[in-house]
């Protein structure tokens, strides 16, 4: 069986390269085809064995640091690939890679992180973010997301079958592409996140890129308006002037660090603090896995992510609303509830996300899709 991997693009290792590393591990002998290729040399060892194709937007002006935008041509780019030689097609997408052309004898599984988010849900947040929501560019960037909107809704029926990160996008592919999706968790390396033995120390701990959807400068404000309880912030991003503005002598800003000071940090907190509205999010889970409650946004993957409100086997708490009030009122009337928290429901709640299950997964979901005949699913309707 001949096995292409069709991925968005490779600028570093994050989550959704996790996922294809795992993949290509189950299919050694795939293709891999993506936009741009600029992974660093230091990231690459899990792909470098591949075949890999990239499009034309490799080569245009400033694409290494400027790809994203390019967004208009990514259709055109990615429809260009010849994939007709290969049986399976496995596309990992969170904007055009599943929108790759495949004929009726293929079958295309795409492993979905979620439909563009810019395009979709949050093109309002993006446009504002971006400082594109008023004037003749705000007028331009609306008419160029119409455009990727009709035109993912469009090649969303060339996917045989669809794989959701989590219950969440699988909401979303549904309102955006009316089809149903299997849940397939991505990979957390629990190994590399130990039970914690050592005793809990007095402070919680967040650890992110500092981009505007993470709400840390909101985590950050929350602590400073509670003097007696302490955070250590861990990462870097645009948003670290913010967070250092913010920060009071009960903050301390740690900065990027290596996974050594991450783990140990995580390994000893009272609670992980944890305000996005994520499609997934691994970072709360690496917590449970060392032991550590998570205090949650009651929003997005986390109500799937966390036991939050149950008696038995609670691994959490959740608040409501992305505040500095919201969050510091949690904590506090939490803070003596902690405790309650069994540090082996927490590794056992984060067992669910582990490397065997989403391989397990993607297996199961290959030897479905090879079993079926073609046209079935047409025939039965």
């Amino acid at each position: 069986m001949k096995v292409a991997i069709v991925h968005d693009w490779f600028t570093s290792k994050g989550g959704g390269e996790n996922c294809v590393e795992e993949i290509l591990a189950m299919f050694p002998q795939a293709d891999i085809y993506c936009l741009v290729d600029f992974m660093p040399d230091d990231q690459r060892a899990f792909m470098d064995r591949h075949r890999i194709t990239t499009s034309f937007i490799q080569r245009l002006p400033r694409a290494r640091k400027s790809y994203r935008s390019y967004l208009p041509l990514m259709p055109i780019a990615i429809e260009q690939f010849d994939l007709a030689d290969y049986d399976l097609v496995i596309s990992t997408s969170s904007a055009v890679a599943k929108g790759v052309i495949t004929g009726p004898s293929q079958r295309h599984l795409c492993y979905i992180f979620s439909p563009i988010r810019y395009a979709w849900d949050l093109q309002h947040t993006y446009l504002r973010e971006s400082n594109l929501d008023k004037g003749v560019k705000g007028v331009v960037a609306r008419a160029i997301l119409h455009y990727i909107r009709m035109w993912d809704v469009r090649t969303a029926a060339g996917v045989d079958e669809y794989l959701a990160i989590s219950e969440f996008v699988a909401a979303r592919v549904w309102k955006a592409y009316r089809r149903a999706s299997t849940i397939v968790y991505p990979p957390v390396a629990l190994g590399r996140y130990p039970l914690a033995e050592a005793p809990r120390e007095n402070y919680y701990v967040t650890a992110s890129r500092m981009v505007p959807y993470k709400r840390i400068p909101m985590i950050v404000e929350a602590f400073a308006r509670m003097p007696d309880r302490k955070l250590v912030v861990i990462g870097d991003g645009p948003d670290m002037a913010q967070v250092r503005r913010f920060a009071t002598s009960n903050v301390e800003v740690l900065g990027r660090q290596p996974e050594s000071v991450l783990r140990h940090h995580l390994s000893r907190a009272r609670a992980f603090i944890f305000a996005a509205e994520e499609d997934f999010g691994i970072a709360p889970i690496e917590a449970q896995a060392c032991g550590t409650p998570v205090i949650a946004l009651a929003k997005g993957a986390a109500r799937e992510t966390i036991r939050g409100h149950e008696d038995v086997g609670r691994t959490g708490f959740f608040f409501h609303e992305q505040t500095p009030e919201a969050l510091a009122a949690a904590v506090e009337e939490v803070e003596s509830k902690l405790a309650m928290i069994q540090p082996a429901d927490c590794r056992a709640n984060a067992a669910r996300f582990s490397e065997e299950g989403f391989r397990a997964g993607i297996r199961d979901a290959v030897a479905k899709l090879m079993d079926v005949p073609p046209f079935s699913h047409t025939l039965e309707g």
